[in-house]
């Protein structure tokens, strides 16, 4: 994969599919408006709206949302759908004709488990899509054999396009198996856009007799046309350029692989054969293994897809350096704070870490400050 620069299409792509990144594009900034099926509740309008600069369209702006369930005693795990989790829709439409007011969600009374999620850039995931299941079950496979104490697993989901089970690879708890259904979820709990695989409108705090109100009752995306175009998007959407490793950084990255980092963070992924060149056998660097490993107080508690609540899949660590807040619930502001909030399966790299001499540790920030 070449070093391009933030935004730009990955490198190969044909005459048509630049055509439908370019569409592609002006989808995700599109603005959707109660006539096109925004809402009735909602996070915001727009895709771009949470995945903007910096350093260009695809990225995030730090914008958290907020999730929600039950943990019970037996240790049982209630997404409370019926008092409208497990995602909180901070927005709403509004008065509507016949003069109903849908209102932004409340995180209700029933709720034990409340945490925030910031989104994640979306540089380069065409790639990820592109990567055989197998190679994400070879590495779970390695790690257990290698690194049992660290080692992560597949998460085994459902894929709505074929409702076959498959690797889940996308989001905090690697819910989606492929980035369509990724857009389409999206698309639904983030916007209130339904299509043909989420055709079902969230249902605003759980009330679903509120629907009866709703100014766009059909299918909002009845071909799932923009859910494509989002799709395609990010299909085409380059990676993050990959790291210079030069000065401090060769050492850094030395470093990185001596204290475990890598085992979980794993620098190079290949796509597996594809008819399409730009998709065909690509060496690419996100810097993860779309695992989910157990973190322990780490975890944010919510059970989703097969993920359960102390488990998360690891966070890419390419475009590092543009990231604001780090860890899901953006609760560390340093590389430094991150790597000591790890906690579970990441404790040993957490502690190897925190003992490097001043030099060591110099150079491994220096690393991950050019990713």
């Amino acid at each position: 994969m070449t070093n391009g620069r933030y935004g730009e299409p990955i490198p190969n792509l044909t005459a048509d599919e630049l055509t439908r990144f370019a569409a592609g594009r002006n989808a995700f900034i599109k603005l959707e408006t109660v006539n096109t099926g925004l809402g009735p509740v909602f996070n915001e309008p727009f895709c771009s709206d949470c995945h903007d600069s910096p350093p260009a369209i695809g990225g995030t702006n730090q914008r958290f949302e907020t999730r929600f369930g039950r943990r019970a005693p037996d240790g049982g795990f209630d997404t409370l759908t019926s008092v409208g989790g497990p995602l909180l829709h901070d927005h709403a439409i509004g008065t509507v004709d016949g003069g109903y007011t849908f209102v932004p969600e409340v995180v209700p009374s029933e709720a034990n488990v409340v945490t925030s999620r910031r989104t994640q850039p979306v540089f380069g995931l065409g790639l990820v899509d592109a990567t055989p299941a197998a190679v994400f079950a070879a590495l779970a496979q390695a790690q257990a054999l290698s690194t049992p104490e660290a080692a992560g697993r597949t998460a085994m989901v459902t894929d709505l396009s074929t409702g076959q089970p498959a690797v889940g690879k996308f989001g905090w708890k690697a819910a989606d198996a492929t980035l369509l259904v990724f857009s389409g979820d999206a698309a639904l709990n983030e916007i209130g856009i339904t299509s043909p695989q989420f055709p079902n409108e969230v249902c605003p705090q759980g009330d679903c007799t509120a629907l009866a109100f709703n100014p766009e009752p059909g299918m909002n995306d009845p071909g799932g046309q923009d859910v494509a175009r989002f799709t395609d998007f990010m299909r085409f959407l380059g990676p993050p350029p990959a790291p210079q490793l030069v000065g401090a950084v060769v050492q850094g990255s030395k470093v990185f692989e001596a204290v475990g980092c890598a085992v979980c963070h794993v620098p190079t992924l290949v796509t597996g054969p594809n008819s399409d060149l730009a998709f065909d056998q690509v060496a690419y660097h996100p810097y993860s293994d779309f695992l989910l490993h157990d973190m322990g107080t780490l975890g944010d508690g919510i059970d989703q897809g097969d993920a359960r609540g102390s488990e998360m899949r690891t966070q890419p660590l390419w475009g590092l350096s543009f990231q604001g807040r780090l860890l899901h619930d953006g609760r560390a502001t340093t590389v430094s704070e991150a790597i000591a909030a790890h906690d579970g399966q990441g404790a040993a790299a957490r502690d190897a870490f925190a003992t490097l001499d001043a030099a060591d540790r110099a150079a491994l920030l220096a690393f991950l400050a050019a990713l």
